[in-house]
């Protein structure tokens, strides 16, 4: 069988990495890829959302399996085009696909099926928004309805701050929209929360805390994620029950009333407060860099998951974890998520060691006349199994210590609330 992972970050290169076991799987694509992937499957260099160029490639490379990694495809319809032409794409079509698409929607999701989330308001006026900050205690969230790269939202504590945030929304700073949506800001701890379903039924695939923050201490701009570590250690049995029935399942049962029944990888941004969570958003794929450390972990052979989908028996699956905790810090470049140099040549890669428990996934990376070079905001992804979190943490520190680049920046606190209370 050929499979094809359509991306070039950090998490296609672990998508990779976990599909490789398959012994199924004759020729692994990546759609288009980067210098990592390159060293383990074959890259195919191509706009994958001209999706009629990218069906002459699929088909042209016999591959009938294709998974999709990132959001901006499934939010274009990428399922519904390769479904109808009897290619199986893995993940939801493109009514489900507005539950990350449009905040708007998720939101009202949530408030006719009764899922715990913060209250909130929808915008698009620039008067009424200002009236409503005024009148409304800080902090607040302000989040931009449509796709923006995990760089959406804005947690503001002054007026002023507010004020800015929407009228740069409003001016067409985020390019899918200019709808906002204002939430009261909630207390607690972040966790990822991740389910893998068929429509009919759901199996959990994983938690993980994501780091947002572009500073130490979770402080600054939020970016599309500095690192992360699996299994969050604030999502116990009693609090997984919770998120089971309170959130995923209404969400399942919601947009299958509403007619856009929801199949692949649905994921739960939480916070969690005195033992309730609530929902902060979903997304509809994988998370960047939470999938890295998920198939670090995954023991269980991910296409066997997908062909569950497919044949609609996932509740059949039994996965299994490696149950060591693994972390993964993102190297970025320097002036990330503001602007930042692009093409700089990264040295010493050649010398980190790599194995089933230590990893060096490639995120905006490109390879050309023999060098590796960067090519994105978060670069590469540090990504390790350690006997605890933080011998996992001091390994992947320890891995990019050792890049030779002039443009690196990394967090070196990844995990640092669950070390602190250790």
């Amino acid at each position: 069988m050929n499979v094809a992972v359509i991306g070039s970050g950090g998490r296609e290169h672990a998508l990779c990495f976990q599909l490789l076991k398959s012994k199924e799987i004759e020729n692994l694509f990546c759609i288009p890829g980067n210098a990592g992937t390159k060293n383990i499957c074959q890259n195919i260099d191509i706009d994958y959302l001209d999706f009629e160029l990218l069906y002459t490639i699929l088909q042209k490379n016999e591959i009938k399996v294709v998974i999709v990694g990132p959001e901006i495809p499934l939010v274009a319809g990428i399922v519904d085009f390769l479904s109808e032409r009897n290619i199986y794409a893995f993940g939801p079509t493109k009514n489900a696909s507005q539950l990350e698409g449009s905040k708007a929607f998720m939101k009202k999701l949530c408030k006719d099926f009764d899922v715990p989330t913060a209250k909130y308001k929808e915008f698009d006026n620039f008067d009424e928004a200002k009236y409503y900050i005024e009148t409304n205690r800080h902090p607040l969230v302000i989040k931009s309805d449509g796709l923006a790269a995990g760089k959406g939202v804005t947690i503001s504590t002054t007026i002023e701050e507010s004020l800015r945030s929407i009228k740069e929304i409003l001016e067409g700073k985020f390019k899918s929209s200019k709808k906002f949506i204002i939430e009261e800001f909630l207390k607690g701890e972040e966790a990822s929360y991740f389910v893998i379903t068929d429509g009919e039924n759901y199996v959990p695939i994983g938690t993980a805390q994501d780091h947002k923050r572009i500073g130490e201490g979770d402080t600054g701009p939020n970016t599309g994620g500095m690192g992360a570590y699996s299994p969050s250690l604030i999502i116990d049995h009693k609090i997984e029950k919770k998120i089971q029935t309170k959130i995923i399942e209404p969400t399942l049962t919601g947009l299958d009333k509403l007619g856009c029944k929801f199949t692949g990888i649905l994921y739960a941004g939480l916070m969690i407060y005195n033992g309730e969570p609530k929902l902060i958003e979903y997304n509809i794929r994988f998370g960047d860099p939470e999938c890295q450390v998920l198939m670090m972990r995954l023991k269980t052979n991910l296409l066997t998951l997908i062909n569950a989908v497919k044949n609609k028996t996932i509740h059949k699956a039994k996965i299994e974890w490696n149950e060591k905790p693994c972390l993964t810090v993102v190297a970025a470049a320097k002036g990330y998520p503001g602007e930042y140099n692009t093409l700089t040549e990264i040295k010493n890669i050649e010398s980190i060691k790599i194995n089933e428990h230590e990893q060096l996934f490639h995120a905006g990376t490109i390879s050309k006349d023999n060098k590796i070079l960067s090519n994105g905001g978060r670069v590469l992804n540090a990504t390790c199994i350690g006997n605890t979190l933080e011998e996992a943490k001091n390994k992947a520190n320890a891995m990019l210590e050792k890049i030779d680049w002039q443009d690196i920046y990394y967090r070196r606190d990844i995990g640092w609330r669950a070390l602190k209370k250790n």
